[in-house]
């Protein structure tokens, strides 16, 4: 195992002055920060929901592509350049992690984040130049770190950085391991027969397969629909600057800082063509949470159902026999509960609370800015960071080890009313329900019920009622 590298930091005690527009500020002398992040820690220490580590770290493959551009159109000089850059790699790296304490509750455009990371680079810059902290020389949060820049396109292209990469790296490699695990479980019990049951009442039959491909096909579309949401993250804000009309920004700086994006972080960013829309909405990153809330629907649905064909052991369903985990009760010795199931339908009701919320925010876009900006980010990542752990947790230590208990689902289908069903076509509908009902008012056996009544005989019965054949052909349907 590597260990983990200590993270960069000042070796000083008591504080420090600090200043901006607005004066002079004390700040804890062993932190890179400034003046501007001292402010907002004092006006918005609102419970503790922290910006999420990943924007920042997004945050920094922003500056320093900035940096980048600004150097190679010749905007910003070189060894003030190689220092922000070297200060942003130790930020992406996760390095100064710990300089980055500003809560989700600030400024709706992100703007004390954006300063925040500023601060932190410009401090970390002059650390390197050998120059004196809170002194903004030779490296500027302002003129340096933030040239060619607002917070108004750059807290938008760190959030969609931030939230690509989590979707890509994290949620969809996590998704798409529980897909393989639950196809592989399918294909291996796709000839089990077992009744199928519609409205909670018992129904025609299907095979298990059958009913484990439909989980499959739910998670699959839920995929595709995170993709596809996925592909609006692409375009960047960046180079809109202020309002969309790139005021400060030299020529040709939108599309050489996305191209540079795109270089760092492998992943294909291209300049948003449309930056009032960029800016002034919010609309790729509420289709990416929209996207979310339909997996989560579709985990609730799967773990609902897994959790309920799982109850007993002994006066339950008891189709499937879920792995034994933990203790389930303080009094009840012996209980075992679902519990891997439970957690996926918790975790599936933040989701979908977390987006009517991001909805929500998202619809308050005025004018040429959206400024409900930090709630979103925080919303859909950890959505999709609960969302990405619930799937591996359910998939280890649920899904892989879940059995059948055949016994149980072999004296269903036997008993099973709804079998009936194959003999509408042959001796109609209402002859084929008097059989039901007489079975279960009489507590017997379709097959006596049938031949009882002088529709069928045995050999009848027996060449029409083949469960198997009734569950059709695969997923195709008869």
């Amino acid at each position: 195992m590597t260990k983990a590298k200590p993270p960069i930091g000042i070796d000083e005690t008591g504080s420090r002055e600090e200043f901006d527009s607005m004066g002079t500020v004390e700040v804890p002398a062993d932190k890179y920060w400034g003046a501007q992040t001292q402010r907002s820690l004092q006006h918005f220490a609102i419970a503790n929901d922290r910006m999420p580590i990943e924007v920042y770290r997004a945050y920094g493959t922003v500056k320093k592509a900035c940096a980048l551009v600004n150097q190679d159109l010749g905007e910003l000089a070189g060894d003030k350049a190689v220092a922000i850059i070297q200060a942003c790699d130790e930020i992406i790296a996760g390095d100064l992690d710990e300089n980055f304490p500003l809560y989700v509750w600030q400024t709706g455009s992100g703007t004390q984040s954006n300063m925040n990371v500023n601060e932190v680079v410009s401090n970390r810059a002059i650390q390197l130049l050998g120059g004196k902290l809170g002194s903004q020389e030779p490296v500027g949060p302002n003129d340096h770190v933030n040239m060619s820049q607002s917070s108004n396109d750059t807290f938008p292209t760190a959030m969609h950085i931030a939230v690509e990469q989590q979707v890509s790296d994290r949620l969809l490699p996590e998704l798409g391991k529980l897909v393989d695990v639950m196809e592989t479980k399918a294909k291996g019990w796709m000839e089990v027969v077992k009744i199928g049951r519609t409205h909670l009442e018992d129904a025609v039959p299907v095979t298990v397969g059958q009913e484990w491909m439909g989980w499959v096909g739910q998670l699959s579309g839920a995929i595709d629909a995170i993709e596809q949401a996925r592909d609006g993250l692409y375009e960047l804000a960046l180079g809109g600057t202020a309002t969309g009309t790139g005021l400060n920004a030299p020529k040709g700086f939108s599309k050489k800082s996305a191209a540079k994006i795109a270089e760092l972080t492998g992943k294909p960013f291209v300049t948003a063509p449309n930056k009032f829309m960029a800016q002034g909405s919010l609309d790729p990153m509420v289709r990416v949470s929209a996207a979310l809330r339909g997996l989560a629907v579709a985990l609730m649905k799967i773990a609902n159902d897994m959790r309920w064909l799982a109850c007993g052991p002994r006066c339950g369903i008891a189709e499937l026999k879920l792995p034994e985990n933990e203790p389930g009760s303080s009094i009840m010795p012996g209980k075992v509960n679902p519990t891997q199931c439970e957690a996926i339908v918790m975790i599936a009701i933040q989701v979908i609370g977390e987006d009517t919320a991001t909805a929500f925010a998202g619809s308050q876009g005025n004018f040429e800015l959206n400024a409900m900006r930090p709630i979103i980010v925080n919303n859909v990542l950890h959505s999709i960071a609960i969302l990405a752990d619930g799937c591996e947790k359910f998939r280890t230590y649920s899904v892989e080890g879940t059995q059948l208990d055949r016994d149980q689902i072999d004296s269903y289908v036997e008993n099973s009313l709804m079998l009936v069903t194959a003999l509408s076509p042959h001796i109609g509908y209402q002859a084929a329900a008097k059989i039901a009902e007489a079975a279960s008012e009489n507590g017997t056996t379709l097959r006596e019920e049938a031949i009882k009544s002088g529709e069928v005989d045995e050999d009848e019965y027996d060449r029409i009622i083949d469960p198997q054949a009734m569950t059709g052909k695969g997923l195709a349907g008869a």
